[in-house]
């Protein structure tokens, strides 16, 4: 009888895994996430780093760098964002809660999630640069800025997380895109802030996703002068601050 009983214990690492490899095949099937969160980053990067670059290089170079972190920050809003307002909605997170797995298996899977999306979207654009784009960079810098991305999207999943527990799964895209579009170009994403109005330099600091643009240009060699640690202890800040507002939000809810 006790072989019986301890041949069915099953490891929680073993339900971390599946509760991974279940959100990430749930959002590989769903094509209104997958296509545009991947697609969106690589064709701008294709449009303004490759085909705008007139073979010099450095605009390919710098692209990479905010693309790569545009793309990421996509991966992150959209990844937590639509699904936990949609799975709240339906009343998934209720039945979640009731089933026997362990405690913060499904927002450790979604972030397995998104991380593997922003890994996906860093080498894309990385094999671009390097074969298309013509980018060189030293073995040190590709780990670097794919380590950054991949990193890098936990902040904004935990700002998806805070908002998906505010609206429904109707709204939530809407209001996604409206932070995602203009953060990204207010903080330089899309275009150097030197050739943008004073007044954007400014504030661009008030944005996480400028923090993450800024970690990303230092390592292809962009360097605006700020520490390194200025830029991770925000991003650090704003993935605590929202975990823990979505977390009380989300109990509240219950």
């Amino acid at each position: 009888m006790s072989s019986i009983v301890q041949g069915s214990t099953h490891s929680p690492w073993q339900s971390y895994l599946q509760e991974a490899k279940c959100e990430a095949l749930r959002m590989l099937r769903e094509p209104a996430f997958c296509l545009p969160v991947i697609g969106f980053p690589v064709l701008f990067y294709l449009l303004f780093g490759v085909l705008l670059d007139k073979g010099e290089g450095k605009a390919a170079q710098y692209l990479l760098a905010t693309y790569g972190a545009f793309g990421v920050i996509g991966a992150g809003l959209f990844g937590f964002g639509v699904s936990i307002a949609v799975d709240r909605e339906k009343g998934l997170l209720r039945l979640k809660r009731a089933l026997p797995v362990p405690p913060g298996a499904l927002l450790l899977a979604k972030m397995v999630m998104a991380m593997s999306f922003a890994a996906i979207i860093s080498l894309v654009l990385a094999v671009i640069a390097a074969t298309v784009a013509g980018v060189a960079l030293e073995p040190s810098q590709w780990i670097r800025l794919f380590v950054i991305d991949v990193l890098g999207v936990l902040p904004f999943c935990a700002i998806g997380l805070y908002v998906g527990s505010l609206v429904g799964g109707n709204a939530a895209p809407a209001l996604l895109n409206m932070l995602y579009l203009p953060m990204a170009f207010l903080s330089g994403l899309w275009l150097p802030l030197t050739i943008l109005p004073d007044i954007l330099s400014t504030i661009a600091p008030l944005w996480p996703a400028y923090h993450l643009g800024q970690l990303a240009l230092k390592v292809v060699g962009f360097d605006m002068g700020q520490p390194v640690w200025v830029h991770v202890l925000v991003l650090a800040g704003i993935t605590v601050l929202f975990f823990v507002l979505a977390q009380r939000r989300l109990s509240a809810a219950e």
